[in-house]
């Protein structure tokens, strides 16, 4: 089961990443664009849910497009979810303790990959052989 410190470890990896805390809340951003976030539930969000709300720690990710994040969450509902709040949103939330280190790794690189600026997501891009984690 992968920890904030596995998403700390693959975020800070990423070039010119950052993490910020906020309210008690760990960040990672590309250049200042978030990418990746704790994102406990809100109140709302476990009305929202219901009976269906997850517990344990729950991650923010963004994804290239809403396309990507429906994709997401058919293919996975055991790992991935929305609420009401991030719906037309490019973002999913995922249960932390259901991904595995290794799709939890593909998930950040695409989050940094969809917000990181051209330039530096092509070098990283070429760095590896062109060849992305490719989740979304």
């Amino acid at each position: 089961m992968p920890t904030w410190d596995d998403v700390r470890r693959i975020a800070l990896a990423l070039p010119e990443t950052s993490e910020r805390v906020s309210r008690e809340q760990a960040s990672w951003r590309v250049r200042d664009k978030q990418f990746v976030w704790e994102r406990p539930l809100r109140a709302a969000d476990r009305r929202a849910l219901g009976d269906d709300a997850p517990t344990g720690p729950i991650l923010g990710a963004r994804v290239e497009h809403v396309g990507a994040k429906e994709a997401l969450l058919a293919d996975d509902p055991a790992v991935f979810f929305t609420t009401p709040h991030f719906d037309g949103y490019p973002a999913v939330l995922v249960r932390l303790g259901a991904i595995s280190v290794a799709e939890l790794e593909e998930l950040i690189v695409d989050a940094w990959l969809a917000r990181a600026p051209t330039r530096v997501a092509d070098a990283y891009i070429a760095e590896r052989g062109g060849d992305g984690l490719g989740l979304t």
